[in-house]
């Protein structure tokens, strides 16, 4: 007997299936909530230079940290769904395997794009709030603040990309296109 069937075998099917879904659902809030907002933590770090808009940074990057692991079990719990569904659900079915496959471009742009361009953005703010007095050279603004924009705006267009498919992952586990 597999593991599913072990389990299953232990309470109802229904009891399981039916935990299961609370946990793939909370995994879904407390992960995908605790990223949805980010933008607006940046914007309001960007207006307070020096160490408060750095440490804004920093919280907001340790709680997406923490949100990453949730993302990642809402995957995993999702799979078990599949595997413990009495429905006809089955992996081949379209809104099952494009579900999967939006998941895993999503994580792709997540540690590809959004990633490394936060991470760069925050030592950049870190660096920023150290330095004193004007850049060298005389007027302008600072050279990290030049290469902060250009990484806002690929993070911006990461954000876009990531809510547009996170919405089309709603979509499809909510309307099963292709299930009859």
């Amino acid at each position: 007997m597999g593991v599913l069937g072990e389990i299953t075998a232990v309470g109802n099917q229904d009891t399981v299936y039916g935990l299961v879904l609370l946990l793939h659902i909370l995994s879904a809030i407390i992960g995908f909530g605790g990223v949805m907002l980010n933008g607006l933590y940046a914007q309001q770090a960007q207006q307070r230079p020096g160490r408060e808009g750095v440490a804004i940074n920093q919280a907001t990057f340790a709680v997406s940290k923490v949100a990453e692991i949730f993302i990642y079990l809402v995957f995993v719990f999702g799979v078990i769904l599949v595997l413990l569904a009495d429905e006809p659900v089955s992996f081949g079915d379209l809104w099952v395997w494009l579900s999967m496959l939006l998941f895993i471009v999503a994580i792709g742009i997540s540690h590809g794009m959004l990633y490394p361009a936060v991470r760069q953005i925050n030592a950049l703010a870190e660096e920023l709030s150290t330095t004193e007095g004007p850049p060298p050279g005389g007027g302008g603004k600072p050279p990290q603040v030049t290469e902060m924009e250009a990484l806002g705006k690929r993070i911006g267009m990461a954000d876009v990309l990531l809510k547009v498919l996170l919405v089309a992952i709603l979509y499809l586990m909510i309307w099963k296109p292709g299930l009859l």
